[in-house]
């Protein structure tokens, strides 16, 4: 039986006044390391659910005291070991899918409001936990939005108290799990979340997909320096400072995500949310993703059709790669998807008109 165990709550420098504002022109952000924000002049404040959460480790079954939105699985071993069962459900595989970790795999699966679940492992898989997620229905909690929308260079862009960042979750014994270290920007990441498809409630994904990487991965935040929905409305992922700049910090540089082992320093990630295996993404997450990498590549004087060698600045590592890239270029993951990934092309040219 699982055993239960308790929830764990260069290039020309980017300037705010340019690179991220507000629709009246005033540089933007929420002013607080806090998970609320302030409620200081230029914001409102917005209700969004809290983040429930309860925790188990090992295979078996496992029993929530709510209704669960995902459940989040990390294991240590073959990267595609694991496997959840929801209640009259059958066996799903899970894989690492794009939140790869170094030593085995993590996954958010969507519990589609389940109170139960099983999970197991195959041979040579150990240290397996599990995480039921619910970002939909827990109690209330006040963020201090921005009154006006953001948006980087035309691009408009969800800050992260506009999507409901519990900015506690980037802490830990009381100190930033994850100090924010900031490089020049070489290249940028696609990926796919690997989540539903039709998602009804992108920003709940988000929060979802939050709790994955911070808490459970132990990254001390999201991966990912922006997200996109099948609607095409971009989101602000990784912490990057008060100053406004989404991604980066007010002398140009790149915030170090977890998108992409082995390759983070000085890499922009960029997630669809979805599955992009199959099903290639929307015309308006498409449209979306090329403005956002146009923008960025023009403040950053990158060639969005170039072939770079990637120089890690933290340990020296090399790679020849394109300035575009695949998260399969950088890791053995089927991230972005078949179907993204054959497009990245199309996204380059069109990112370089």
């Amino acid at each position: 039986m699982i055993g239960a165990a308790a929830a764990v709550a260069g290039a020309a420098a980017v300037t705010p006044a340019v690179f991220a504002a507000t629709d009246s022109g005033s540089a933007d952000g929420d002013g607080t390391g806090s998970g609320s924000g302030t409620g200081g002049s230029g914001t409102t404040p917005e209700k969004f659910p809290a983040t429930r959460t309860e925790a188990a480790t090992g295979t078996g079954e496992a029993t929530t005291a709510f209704a669960a939105s995902y459940v989040g699985v990390r294991w240590s071993g073959a990267k595609e070991g694991a496997a959840i069962r929801l209640a009259d459900g059958g066996w799903q595989t899970v894989t690492a899918g794009c939140s790869a970790v170094e030593d085995g795999g993590s996954a958010l699966v969507a519990a589609q409001n389940a109170t139960a679940y099983e999970v197991k492992a195959s041979g040579g898989v150990s240290d397996v936990s599990s995480l039921a997620i619910d970002v939909t229905d827990g109690p209330g909690r006040t963020f201090h939005v921005p009154s006006e929308p953001t948006r980087v260079r035309g691009v408009r862009y969800l800050s992260r108290p506009a999507w409901g960042a519990d900015e506690s979750k980037r802490y830990k014994d009381g100190k930033v799990n994850s100090p924010e270290k900031y490089y020049p920007l070489q290249i940028i990441t696609v990926h796919h979340t690997a989540t539903p498809n039709n998602d009804p409630d992108p920003a709940a994904t988000v929060r979802a997909i939050y709790e994955l990487h911070a808490i459970t991965n132990d990254w001390g935040d999201i991966g990912y320096h922006f997200l996109i929905d099948e609607s095409g409305t971009v989101y602000e992922g990784r912490y990057s400072g008060d100053d406004g700049i989404p991604a980066f910090n007010p002398d140009g540089d790149l915030v170090t995500g977890f998108h992409s082992v082995g390759y983070n320093s000085g890499a922009l990630g960029i997630a669809l949310i979805g599955t992009l295996t199959e099903n290639g993404p929307t015309d308006a997450a498409k449209e979306s993703l090329i403005r956002l990498i146009k923008v960025i590549c023009r403040f950053k004087g990158l060639d969005p059709q170039a072939r770079v060698t990637y120089v890690n600045p933290v340990n020296g590592t090399k790679k020849d790669t394109n300035t575009i890239g695949g998260h399969r270029d950088y890791f053995a993951t089927e991230c972005p998807g078949q179907v993204m990934y054959d497009l990245l092309g199309e996204i380059r040219a069109a990112a370089a008109r």
